[in-house]
């Protein structure tokens, strides 16, 4: 048995080690340690409540919006205050404008590079991946970047700027836009949709949403030429690398659900999915626990209303400053597939069926998603209604508590706020990071990552093994958002 630490990682938003324990060529144990802490939630308490929509957007610079409707949501339950039906789909726009950013940064920035590496120069495909990703100079991350940059104009008429918005409220979105503005809003993601289309795609955006089997992937992907579109050329490369089946996560899914609508469902489905079943998901089951975190863990595991984030630095047998959420004591992973599962998209379903939660699923579970979601936002800004109210005013209470849960791009997002005399008494944010790169727990249970990083093959030599690279970029850590 030999010892690798690995880290810290670049492409990733934040600080990330991982020692891995290495016996016969594969990874026997890791344990996935978040080096840093931020001190958001002690911030936090007592500030007035609207406070937060001001602190939590700079928990993080990739997802502050994000953190912002997960704040607007908990305000608003605290509150009882609710959205008017322009008020939701803009903030659906603004939401999934940050989310598809993402998405795209991930795959172009982040994930493909790692095959433009010279272990990979004996594959067909090497000399092709070196001309499309490789880093600022490759043809496709050059024209994703420039993509990703005009893609964010959108926020400049619906939220002023990015990062950090501020339009963002309880009780919907404080910028309303007229029938002109609505008009360019859509110009833009048409747009966005084109770049899609031709490059990422080659294919009409409807034609990808509609993949509804392996078998229908792979005759979509055989009806054309294997370099036509960066998704095929994608599922050239993970065919011959064996993607599928690498980096296994928990088995088990949980989303809260994306992008409420008018009528109370969301866009995206909310649940738990385990061994092919969907069951409705108990948010009162969630616990955080903090045994080998650099955190106090008095009590044992807490419900986040009740959570507490106290430093603990040298508090034996800890190896990070990540808690370990559970809910109902499972390990669970959230993201793009677990949102597609609650969705009952046919193509993730048979994926994960044959496959379950891999590097292989997850990227195209997030590239389904971009297709799906440009779709979506094309009808939440038709059916805006310029002149009718985007926002609905309210106070909040001196006494009270709230939650607000969400999807954030990497997955379930929570926010906890409880009130005492008018002032924060308590706040608690669980991010999807928090859940995927959990640590242990109290029973030794690994996290998510840490479960889908056994068995991992690390060739002769390597001190950042190319597989653990995959596996760690298919979940697109967001280590700033973990720890607080």
């Amino acid at each position: 048995m030999t010892r690798l630490l690995v880290g810290p990682f670049n492409r990733v938003e934040g600080d990330l080690e991982v020692t891995l324990d290495i016996a016969d060529g594969r990874v026997a144990s890791a344990h996935v340690n978040a080096p840093m802490y931020r001190g958001f939630e002690q911030i936090l308490r007592g500030r007035e409540p609207h406070d937060a929509l001001v602190y939590v957007p700079r928990i993080c610079g990739i997802c502050s919006v994000s953190q912002s409707v997960a704040a607007a949501r908990a305000l608003a339950a605290l509150g009882g205050i609710a959205m008017p039906a322009n008020g939701q789909h803009v903030t659906n726009v603004i939401l999934a404008t940050e989310n598809l950013a993402d998405h795209l940064t991930h795959f172009y920035l982040f994930f493909m590079p790692d095959f433009v590496r010279p272990v990979y120069a004996d594959r067909p495909w090497h000399a092709e991946a070196v001309r499309r990703f490789t880093p600022q100079s490759g043809e496709q991350v050059r024209a994703a970047i420039a993509a990703r940059q005009r893609w964010f104009t959108l926020l400049g008429t619906l939220a002023g700027k990015w990062p950090h918005t501020q339009s963002i409220d309880p009780g919907g979105s404080t910028r309303a836009i007229d029938a002109a503005e609505k008009v360019r809003l859509l110009a833009r993601v048409r747009e966005f949709r084109r770049f899609l289309e031709t490059r990422t795609y080659a294919a009409p955006l409807e034609q990808v949403a509609a993949l509804d089997s392996e078998a229908a992937l792979d005759a979509w992907h055989g009806g054309a030429d294997p370099l036509n579109g960066d998704l095929r050329f994608f599922l050239t490369v993970a065919r011959d690398a064996g993607l599928a089946t690498l980096g296994a996560g928990p088995g088990r899914f949980m989303s809260y659900g994306a992008y409420p609508q008018p009528d109370g469902g969301t866009a995206l489905g909310a649940g738990v999915w385990r061994a092919g079943t969907l069951s409705p998901l108990d948010p009162a089951a969630i616990r955080e626990d903090a045994t080998h975190a650099w955190l106090s863990d008095a009590g044992g595991p807490q419900h986040p209303h009740t959570g507490v984030t106290r430093p603990e630095p040298d508090k034996p047998g800890a190896y990070t400053w990540n808690k370990a959420p559970r809910l109902a004591g499972e390990v669970v992973e959230t993201g793009a597939v677990a949102r597609q599962l609650a969705s009952a998209h046919p193509l993730i379903v048979d994926l994960v069926g044959r496959y379950g939660g891999t590097v292989y699923t997850r990227v195209v579970a997030r590239l389904l998603e971009l297709a799906r979601v440009v779709i979506m936002m094309e009808d939440w800004l038709r059916a805006v209604r310029p002149g009718e109210p985007f926002c609905t005013p309210g106070r909040l209470p001196d006494e009270g508590s709230g939650a607000g849960l969400g999807e954030a791009a990497r997955g379930s997002l929570g926010h906890w706020v409880s009130v005492r005399d008018g002032r924060i008494a308590n706040y608690q944010i669980v991010a999807p990071t928090t859940w995927n790169f959990s640590p242990r727990d109290a029973a030794g249970r690994p996290g998510a990552l840490e479960a889908a990083l056994e068995g991992a093959p690390v060739r002769d030599g390597e001190t950042t093994p190319v597989a653990v690279q995959h596996i760690v970029r298919s979940f697109d850590p967001c280590m700033v958002c973990t720890v607080h």
